[in-house]
């Protein structure tokens, strides 16, 4: 059975206050219903001590007394966390009718206790939570005389029954996975190689909605550090790994490209410096971003009831497109078909996608200085003419255009590290000339590590206008957040602090809105407030505890030990 590497990371020992942390992530409130009624059910709960190859596996049953099974406005997941100890952060994936569902991963606990919660809007899985299934949580740790961290978690699911101000979710009719299908742990695959599985659809299908997982792992984790090939040669050994920081998630069926993803750069809390992902960790850290595509022009193909090969994989900016191991990819459909039950017809009229993005890579080198950039573009267009079985006609329109550029700055004999990275697109799909799936977004990510005084920080940045499908919620969210840090190394320990800025804001196409602005000081919220019609709850009051964290060893980007 697979089981996963620690994150790359930092071991936390302890913090000399007995105050517990309260650690969180900035996001939204799922939009849910106001008053009416609601129904919880507990999902699992276990503490992950040795579990490597041990996941929690459970059966899942839809309750009854919120209305109608399906007919729910709103589903819920509550995950709660508590640890104490010394331990990496882990990755958790949530796999639910052999479908992931959330991915996540944990903040690094501390001697005298850490604790998180955070609840996840799942409206759009409705089509799973409707019927009984296996319910598998995949959150492998290892305990050691050493790595004392142990995580005991709950999961609780809430379901907001219907009414005439809240109505019945728009949902898909099915939802398929694009996994291992597995039953007896996560059903992500690891790429590369490239992971294909043949897919049947009903031959009544005239929509498909994509949703893509994919986060880096291992030699993979800090993509955005690693150097092109050509150029690793002129930086002292060790300073990072090669496959060059381009990355391209890609989606094919039958072998051509149906669509791409350039992902978001997420760090994870012992990622670069633990010290400033206290108590707030890095957007995306404990609900990893997906990404969505419109597979609507290929609905004519699978409309045969033929099975069909479909591949997810990851690619390079480098000679044949090779990165390093590994990556964790899944996906699903979303499936809409027609009532009549009868075979769509129609057929792709325009392709115009290449295998791969068009990608440059330059460098200038003086002395002990190394400036290497790799720019890489991508366009993409599919129409079909899509005819159901009501005999309905859906001209179908799919484009991508997408920009990315990356800088690295390898200064005094790599003393100084510093990443510019920016990724950029636009992704839109249209159906009978109506928009029904875009992503606009704009990842900026800068990086500045400098190793004599040990000084860091990073500025991430997530500019994001979605609308994933036509019945799935659309939202526009801002986040910036800037941080600064240090880690100090005597002959007996290596220390660690940091501050953290952070300014979200969200609305979404009903009309909600939320803001926060939060800061943290030497894991002390130092500035938090909340406005918007989603800022129901009042803010939690944050113990004060400061100190810098004792750190036994520190990995970075390159697999670099001890900074």
């Amino acid at each position: 059975m697979r089981a996963f590497a620690p994150l790359a990371g930092v071991l936390l020992a302890a913090l000399s206050s007995a105050q517990v942390l309260v650690d969180f992530q900035v996001a939204e409130p799922p939009p849910v219903p106001n008053g009416g009624q609601q129904c919880t059910i507990m999902i699992l709960e276990r503490t992950f001590g040795n579990s490597y190859g041990d996941p929690e596996i459970v059966e899942y049953t839809p309750p009854t007394d919120c209305g109608a099974v399906g007919s729910w406005a709103a589903v819920t997941l509550n995950f709660t966390v508590t640890s104490n100890g010394t331990q990496y952060d882990r990755l958790g994936i949530f796999t639910f009718q052999n479908t992931e569902i959330w991915r996540t991963s944990t903040p690094e606990p501390t001697e005298n206790g850490i604790i998180w919660t955070y609840t996840k809007d799942v409206t759009r899985y409705i089509p799973l939570f409707d019927k009984p299934g296996t319910f598998i949580l995949e959150l492998d740790n290892i305990v050691t005389s050493t790595d004392t961290g142990q995580y005991a978690t709950t999961l609780y699911a809430t379901f907001y029954a219907s009414s005439g101000e809240y109505p019945t979710a728009g949902q898909s009719n099915m939802i398929v996975p694009m996994s291992t299908m597995l039953n007896n742990t996560g059903n992500e695959a690891s790429v590369p190689p490239a992971f294909s599985l043949n897919v049947t659809l009903p031959q009544n299908t005239v929509e498909i909605y994509a949703e893509l997982y994919a986060s880096g792992n291992g030699d993979e984790e800090f993509w955005y550090y690693n150097t092109a090939d050509e150029y690793l040669g002129y930086l002292p050994p060790g300073t990072t790994y090669g496959g060059g920081p381009f990355r391209e998630v890609r989606l094919l069926v039958d072998g051509q490209v149906a669509g791409v993803a350039f992902p978001y750069a997420v760090i994870f809390t012992g990622g670069i410096n633990p010290g400033v992902w206290r108590p707030i960790t890095s957007y995306g850290a404990i609900d990893l971003p997906t990404y969505f595509l419109d597979l609507t022009p290929f609905a004519p193909v699978f409309a045969d009831g033929l099975p069909h090969n479909v591949t997810l994989d990851v690619a390079s900016a480098e000679t044949n497109h090779t990165l390093n191991q590994n990556w964790y990819v899944s996906g699903l459909l979303q499936v809409v078909t027609d009532p009549s039950g009868k075979q769509t017809t129609g057929s792709i009229t325009t392709y115009d996608a290449q295998p791969y993005a068009i990608t440059e890579t330059t460098a200038s080198i003086s002395g002990t200085d190394v400036n290497i950039t790799v720019n890489a573009q991508r366009s993409l267009k599919i129409e079909s003419t899509i005819v159901s079985g009501s005999g309905m006609t859906n001209n179908v329109v799919f484009q991508q255009s997408m920009d990315f550029t990356n800088t690295q700055y390898y200064l005094d004999d790599a003393n100084i590290q510093n990443v510019a990275q920016i990724s950029s697109g636009s992704v839109i799909s249209t159906h009978n000339g109506v928009s029904v799936l875009t992503d606009n977004f704009n990842y900026p990510l800068y990086i500045n590590m400098t190793a004599l005084v040990n000084n860091d920080t990073e500025t991430l940045c997530k500019f994001r206008s979605l609308v994933p499908a036509p019945f799935i919620l659309g939202s526009d969210i801002s986040e910036r957040q800037q941080t600064a840090g240090y880690l100090t190394i005597s002959t007996s320990e290596v220390t660690a602090n940091g501050t953290s800025n952070n300014t979200f804001s969200y609305v979404d196409t009903k009309g909600n809105t939320y803001a926060r602005n939060v800061d943290a000081a030497y894991d002390v919220i130092t500035y938090d407030e909340q406005s918007g019609s989603l800022a129901t709850t009042p803010l939690p009051t944050f113990p004060l505890v400061s100190n810098a964290q004792s750190i036994p060893c520190a990995r970075l980007p390159g697999g670099q030990g001890s900074v």
